[in-house]
């Protein structure tokens, strides 16, 4: 019985150190998670600290007589780096604020933002929740600066500074959705959207409408036509169309109703940066301090697209003639998902606001694209470099 004591005593101890050890084991854990986390919200407080502000200053600071200093939301995006680009040539101030998110390839943005850096054009890396703080920061440094961001009537950090921005966002030409009437005018029905991407940009004028009523913040919504080219987005027909001629895969086209080929109204790069600097320079001024309303402020809607449509067959043609390789089609018939076989803009408007008048047709802006494609992704005559 003794030694049935002992050899139980015996187990039990081993049992009970062991369990010390997991006990100190996972409590070693917790304090390094915690310290950790103490870390991560170190870091994110020093968002705000001295050699931010010294970042956001000299990215800020404008260079021209009359010039602005601009916040660009989804800097690091397609469109948005074009946009920064562009406006810091012009000697204006930019500031870029992206969160980085994995919609697509982060690494694309990530080349974006280190083009954006050479240029002097600093983002910070923060969601859309931090906007309202970015704001403050700004205007608590005497920066004032208009806002262009890309939103979809995401308005609340703007309502309240003083003196509140002008604001320019991104809306599409899907909110035309089951309009048949072309082509495509400002003051055409958009309550009958065809896709829920469609009804978000929709929803998005909406409610900057309702910001620009009641706080009187000066807003101008874009409706782009399919946007294409350098640096572009990898999930855009063009793109993957690219990369799948390349590797020697398959592309799938798409018809309408009756075998009808789709078409789009392809819009290169430049000339919707274009749009946005002239609807920036034309926005006018906000009437709004503090979140309170002084006046009626401008409310514009404008398209932004080159009114030439093209089929996208013919879109693969030219893509074909200018990688010098055949593609192997699959035309299906398209799905009932939401898409709409054709778009077309109507851009009298934009030119007599602010002479808006697209130069790029899509044989030149192909061209362009293609050949930052093979030079990105290291392509040498149709072949990967290894």
């Amino acid at each position: 019985m003794n030694r049935q004591f002992h050899r139980c005593f015996s187990s039990t101890s081993t049992m009970f150190l062991w369990a010390l050890f997991l006990i100190a084991l996972t409590a070693s854990y917790l304090s390094f998670q915690s310290f950790v986390d103490s870390g991560s919200r170190y870091f994110s407080a020093s968002w705000g600290g001295i050699q931010w502000e010294k970042q956001v200053r000299h990215s800020a600071q404008v260079h021209r007589s009359g010039g602005m200093s601009v916040l660009v939301t989804g800097a690091a995006g397609f469109v948005g780096t074009h946009v920064s680009l562009a406006l810091r040539k012009r000697g204006d101030g930019v500031v870029g604020l992206d969160n980085f998110n994995n919609y697509y390839d982060p690494s694309l943005k990530k080349a974006r933002k280190s083009l954006l850096n050479t240029h002097g054009i600093f983002i910070v890396e923060g969601d859309s929740q931090r906007r309202a703080s970015l704001s403050e920061a700004l205007r608590r440094r005497g920066l004032h600066p208009r806002h262009a961001p890309r939103c979809t009537g995401r308005c609340t950090a703007c309502k309240s500074a003083n003196p509140q921005p002008s604001i320019v966002w991104a809306s599409s030409s899907s909110v035309y959705g089951l309009n048949e009437k072309v082509p495509f005018s400002e003051s055409d029905r958009t309550d009958q959207p065809a896709s829920l991407y469609a009804a978000t940009k929709k929803a998005g004028e909406e409610i900057t409408h309702t910001y620009n009523h009641i706080y009187g913040l000066s807003i101008t919504g874009l409706r782009f036509f399919t946007v294409y080219g350098p640096w572009g987005r990898p999930d855009m027909a063009y793109f993957f169309f690219t990369r799948n001629i390349l590797q020697g895969k398959p592309i799938t086209i798409y018809r309408g109703k009756n075998r009808v080929d789709l078409a789009r109204d392809f819009t290169y790069i430049d000339d919707i940066v274009k749009g946005c600097l002239g609807s920036l320079d034309t926005s006018g001024k906000s009437t709004g301090s503090g979140g309170k309303k002084r006046g009626p402020a401008p409310y514009r809607i404008f398209n932004l697209g080159n009114t030439s449509p093209v089929t996208v067959p013919t879109l693969v043609s030219i893509l074909e003639r200018h990688l010098k390789t055949k593609a192997k089609r699959n035309v299906v018939d398209m799905p009932g998902n939401g898409d709409v076989p054709f778009t077309h803009a109507n851009i009298s408007l934009a030119r007599r606001e602010f002479g808006y008048k697209p130069t790029t047709d899509l044989q030149t802006g192909l061209k362009k694209f293609v050949r930052w494609y093979l030079s990105y992704y290291g392509y040498n005559h149709g072949k990967p470099v290894n």
